[in-house]
């Protein structure tokens, strides 16, 4: 694999992590812009403990994960009395204040950006995201992913259930957070830098264009938005300086006609039908 094509693949890689920390907090009925304040949580925390404390990406990055999990699950409560565009607000409001933290945080470079000793090979990036998918793809099958879809279809009903629903916001906005933190490590340690302004509002708004482009609907959509923003740019190139042009008004065009995301339940369940074997009518051979 050449350099190119490995860095595409690393790209892609971490961005479906990414989307997914968007994808989870979405699935219990959150919108979180500050989703990128997570992730530079998560790549400032795991670059300072390999540069200073000499530990290994993988556990850096766990560690970072594990923190900033910590640190979402207390401001959550506050937060997530919000709802709908104060919500969002208040999301985003919150990853400005950690972008402009570290700004002013000598100890990681401030606004000159953070040099990170340890690397991360691409090879093991994508084991990381393999394994995020599978996990998230597993959780929506337990009792816990299914409330939370019970959630964000209707939150009075699921009250009604006997959901905590705040409780179960709470623990998909942690959840997410952590998700989030682990492609920051990712990115750190692979690109061997980081810097603030890279965590900005645009940084959310794309994260969280990931999961709407692709659906919110199944934990397939993250994927495939990902997958999109991330390789149709570059298959794009060809078209110099017009790429972003075609590459904007082909998102437009599809949040016009699939406004609920190209992936949805519906869409799975017929390709299911269609896949599943017919039984034979009676007497067929």
């Amino acid at each position: 694999m050449t350099g190119y094509l490995e860095g595409v693949f690393v790209l892609l890689a971490i961005n479906i992590i990414l989307a997914y920390g968007a994808f989870l907090p979405m699935a219990a009925g959150q919108l979180n812009l500050g989703v990128a304040g997570f992730v530079a949580m998560g790549a400032y925390i795991a670059a300072y403990l390999s540069n200073e404390y000499a530990w290994t990406p993988l556990a850096a990055a766990l560690a970072a994960s594990i923190a900033t999990a910590a640190i979402a699950f207390v401001v959550a409560f506050p937060i997530l009395r919000t709802r709908g565009i104060y919500l969002a607000l208040a999301t985003f409001a919150l990853g400005q204040v950690v972008q402009a933290t570290i700004l002013n945080l000598n100890v990681v470079g401030g606004a000159s950006g953070y040099p990170v000793s340890t690397f991360l090979g691409g090879g093991m990036v994508g084991a990381v995201a393999l394994a995020v998918v599978i996990v998230v793809i597993a959780l929506f099958h337990t009792r816990l992913g299914i409330s939370l879809t019970a959630v964000s279809d209707d939150e009075i009903a699921a009250d009604m259930m006997g959901l905590s629903v705040r409780w179960l916001q709470t623990v998909a906005f942690t959840l997410g957070s952590a998700v989030a933190a682990l492609g920051g490590a990712l990115y750190a340690h692979h690109f061997s830098f980081v810097e603030a302004q890279n965590f900005g509002i645009m940084a959310s708004l794309y994260i969280v264009l990931y999961v709407l482009l692709g659906g919110t609907q199944t934990v397939w959509g993250p994927i495939l938005g990902a997958a999109v923003f991330t390789l149709l740019p570059e298959l794009l190139r060809g078209s110099a300086s017009w790429r972003y042009v075609i590459f904007a008004c082909l998102i437009i065009a599809v949040m016009v006609f699939r406004p609920q995301g190209v992936v949805t339940t519906g869409m799975l369940r017929r390709l299911l039908d269609v896949c599943r074997p017919r039984a034979l009518p009676q007497g067929g051979k």
